[in-house]
């Protein structure tokens, strides 16, 4: 079911179109639990959305920091420092000499931080060498160290002036182009401060100006610089009274493993560091209890909780600790609806836009599905059993949910009155019930409630395989969903992917699908062909379908975590062909992104020479996109652990597709894990956990 949106001074959604899974949506920290802050949800009409496929992003939540290329913030658009959602600084233009460098490149250097170079020339008539080159390294935290250097032949004598301003501005509000004008400056020490209802922002300079003038919001030096000479100036804005961004993902605080791949492929180390790195930025506190940390959704629009979105990140990411999933489990059972009736035991969450052809899914049906499957496999990667007890009464609420929800029925239906019959959420349900039936087994909770959620998986089994599949003369396949009449909404898209994401069970078995033997067959060859395949991933609605739109992020866009799922369901079932094919696929276009994959990207069709399409409302970093990464290189390797029983099972893709790759610094069973599959598809453990044993 829906929590109540909060109020924004953005013009309403659509229906279709909801604060968290609405590109252009910002969700500030905090929960969905009534009485606890949550952030500015503005969901500006897509027109007005500030394009983000172009800026450079630097995040280190609660700190972020966008830019352009030229790396001067002009106050345009999105740029800016902003802090928990506000923006502290729009504007910081330099000159020199009463000269506007001239930008000449700007990189990342790490997930948080981003470098610009630019160049200035000042001697009157000397030709076309510049002779002072401004390097810019700007930081998350609200950091810029701006570092100029005399390049010529003589020495300089450098009038250097900054211009700041701000709007002080909400994000939601700059997203729906709501924005006012810059506050006024005030002098105050080193630097210059603004205010406004919503706070105040300082910016502080390192050495002290010689003039700071608030009229025009500047701050001036003058530097002699020799032959060859440099001079720094260190500027630091933050909100008044706030400390240093203290991130999360720094050091020992950090949740993630710093795993590392090696490979023929050089691809591979890139795209798990860089993976890495963008988890590690988007981590966050639960306010609650600061102890627990959990993965917001995406930057720049969705740097908050969005309960589904963030297990699913947690699942993927087990082979680097189970910490991430303690976190975040812990921090949605507080969101659990604990008042009697239909939605107790729910994790709630905001409806999600479903594409054209069905109403708003609920995510808070997701996520409530999620949370013992998330449980129950961090039990099997090496979650402890004092972790597992806290969290097991929260999982069985959930799967009491699960059995009330389906009452006298077989299907799972949408919570809302004449809700359709999803396709993906009965394979939610189904992996859900199978999972949680297994941990309350292995955790001695020998009661009615396994005994049903197995047989009722049975009977979804029997019922699913006969009224979800459309026969035809290519093999056939599974509607999206069908109506309260029975039915069958027959459009394909990438959310069948979920119908092979079963769920790992004890001794490294996988648990049994929805579909029988033939139909996976099909379903293999459908996401294996070019109407859902792309070339750089699967299309969120088949290209033949009527109102496939390659930019509609559930009408055809490539959202990334559904082909890594596609891929490491494809190549549990063995279908190694059609899983190599899409692995490929995401791997070129996360180097076109720089290894850095946004949220989604467009669905057009891959040709010689061409390079995947932006879309330019799409979160990057995106926690499901970062976690795909990790899913993608651990799927190649096939590990499936059951810390419980002291085993590991490998099941490597015997085609390699990747060639020899090596896993280093992954954890199983709480210690360092590595691994290396040879170019013909054997497994070797070059580093476990004493005791642990290798399965059959």
């Amino acid at each position: 079911m829906n929590q109540p949106t909060p109020p924004s001074t953005a013009r309403p959604a659509s229906p279709a179109r909801r604060a968290e899974d609405t590109p252009g949506a910002f969700t500030g920290q905090g929960s969905h639990t009534p009485g606890r802050t949550v952030g500015s949800s503005a969901v500006p009409p897509l027109g007005e959305l500030p394009p983000a496929h172009t800026a450079i992003i630097c995040v280190a939540l609660p700190g972020l920091a966008v830019s352009t290329e030229q790396g001067q913030l002009t106050g345009r658009g999105l740029e800016g420092f902003y802090r928990a959602g506000r923006r502290v600084l729009s504007r910081c233009q330099v000159r020199v000499a009463g000269r506007e460098p001239l930008g000449v490149q700007a990189r990342m250097t790490a997930a948080d931080r981003a470098h610009f170079t630019a160049t200035v020339r000042v001697t009157p008539h000397g030709g076309p060498d510049p002779d002072v080159v401004v390097d810019r390294s700007r930081c998350a935290d609200g950091t810029e160290l701006i570092t100029l250097r005399n390049v010529c032949a003589r020495p300089l004598r450098l009038p250097v002036e900054v211009a700041l301003g701000t709007d002080l501005a909400d994000i939601g509000a700059i997203a729906a182009g709501a924005v006012g004008p810059e506050l006024p400056a005030h002098v105050r020490d080193s630097g210059l401060c603004w205010s406004s209802p919503a706070g105040t922002s300082r910016v502080t300079a390192d050495p002290q100006p010689a003039d700071a003038i608030a009229a025009a919001g500047l701050l001036r030096w003058d530097f002699d610089l020799p032959p060859g000479g440099s001079v720094r100036v260190e500027l630091k804005v933050r909100p008044d009274g706030a400390g240093p961004v203290r991130a999360v993902g720094r050091g020992a605080t950090s949740p993630l493993a710093p795993a590392r791949a090696t490979g023929d492929d050089p691809r591979l180390a890139v795209l798990m560091a860089t993976s890495v790195e963008d988890l590690q930025a988007l981590l966050v506190r639960d306010p609650a209890d600061p102890g627990d940390i959990h993965l917001a959704a995406g930057a720049p629009w969705r740097c908050g909780l969005a309960p589904a979105e963030a297990l699913a990140a947690a699942r993927m990411t087990l082979p680097l600790g189970t910490r991430l999933a303690v976190g975040t489990l812990r921090t949605l059972a507080r969101t659990q609806v604990a008042q009697q009736g239909p939605r107790h035991g729910m994790i709630p969450g905001p409806r999600r836009d479903a594409g054209a052809h069905l109403p708003p899914s609920c995510t808070g049906t997701e996520a409530t599905l999620l949370f013992p499957v998330l449980l129950a496999e961090a039990r099997r990667w090496g979650m402890s059993d004092q972790d597992t007890e806290e969290l097991l009464p929260s999982a069985e609420r959930c799967l009491a949910w699960l059995r009330t929800a389906v009452g006298e029925g077989t299907y799972l239906r949408d919570p809302q009155p004449g809700g359709p019959v999803r396709c993906e959420t009965q394979a939610h349900a189904h992996r859900a019930a199978l999972l949680g039936a297994d941990l309350l087994d292995s955790c001695g909770r020998t009661s009615a409630d396994a005994v049903w959620l197995r047989e009722w998986a049975r009977r979804l089994r029997a019922v699913f395989r006969r009224d979800f599949w459309l026969d035809d003369r290519a093999g056939g396949r599974p509607p999206a969903a069908l109506t309260p009449d029975g039915r069958p909404v027959p459009q394909l898209g990438a959310a069948a992917v979920h119908l092979l994401d079963t769920g790992l069970l004890g001794g490294g078995a996988m648990a049994p699908g929805l579909l029988d033997k033939v139909q996976t067959e099909s379903l293999a060859r459908l996401l294996g062909g070019p109407a859902l395949d792309s070339g750089w991933g699967l299309r969120s609605l088949s290209a033949k379908e009527a109102g496939h739109n390659p930019f509609g992020h559930r009408g055809g866009a490539v959202r990334v975590h559904e082909t890594a799922i596609a891929v490491a369901g494809l190549a549990a079932a063995g279908f190694e062909k059609e899983a190599g094919g899409l692995l490929g696929g995401v791997l070129t276009a996360a180097e076109a992104f720089g290894y850095r994959l946004p949220e989604m990207y467009a669905g057009e069709q891959r040709t010689e020479g061409s390079l995947p399409v932006p879309h330019p409302a799409a979160c990057r970093p995106a926690a499901t996109s970062a976690a795909a990464g990790i899913l993608l290189l651990t799927t190649a390797v096939g590990i499936r652990p059951d810390a419980p029983a002291g085993t590991v099972t490998l099941r490597p893709q015997r085609s390699a597709p990747l060639g020899e790759i090596g896993l280093t610094g992954l954890r199983v069973a709480g210690e360092p894990f590595s691994v290396r599959v040879s170019r013909l598809g054997l497994a070797l453990v070059e580093e476990a956990a004493e005791g642990l044993q290798l399965g059959v």
